[in-house]
């Protein structure tokens, strides 16, 4: 199981480029999460200390918006979420639902922190990478501000 949980980090652009060794370190202390149907990863506002990566299932993440919640995003195995908690010490932006059951591998701060001690190459590698996967969802988010905000109304 171990083996196929490092294969499956290997495969994100995240953790592209760290060792298996380091992956394996990570995997060990990590914990794992499961939710059914409806279960919340996450509500937007909760204190951020961990991000997750979904080994099976799907959730979707939505924000709220005069009370109800509004999907942003369908997320699959595979994908992860809650990335931001790991640069920054805000609370969580958006909620996460399990819309199938799910499992998912959460890595926490300390996690990080004893890959730091372990190997800083490789934390410094993934810091990059969670970095640049911000990055990328920032220009996606952008783009679809500009198209919202100067496509022509049908």
């Amino acid at each position: 199981m171990r083996q196929a949980r490092v294969e499956l980090l290997q495969s994100m652009p995240v953790f592209g480029g760290i060792s298996s060794q380091a992956l394996a370190f990570l995997i060990d202390l990590a914990s794992m999460r499961h939710a059914g149907v409806g279960e919340y990863f996450f509500h937007e506002g909760e204190d951020a200390t961990s991000m997750f990566v979904i080994e099976r299932g799907r959730v979707v993440v939505s924000k709220l918006w005069e009370g109800k919640p509004h999907p942003i995003k369908h997320l699959v195995q595979g994908d992860c979420f809650g990335e931001m908690a790991l640069l920054d010490l805000y609370p969580r932006s958006a909620s996460v639902i399990a819309e199938a059951p799910c499992d998912a591998i959460e890595l926490g701060r300390e996690a990080l922190l004893n890959l730091c001690q372990h190997d800083i190459e490789q934390f410094a590698i993934l810091q990059m990478n969670v970095g640049r996967e911000i990055s990328r969802r920032l220009r996606a988010a952008d783009h679809q501000l500009f198209v919202a905000r100067f496509s022509p109304r049908h």
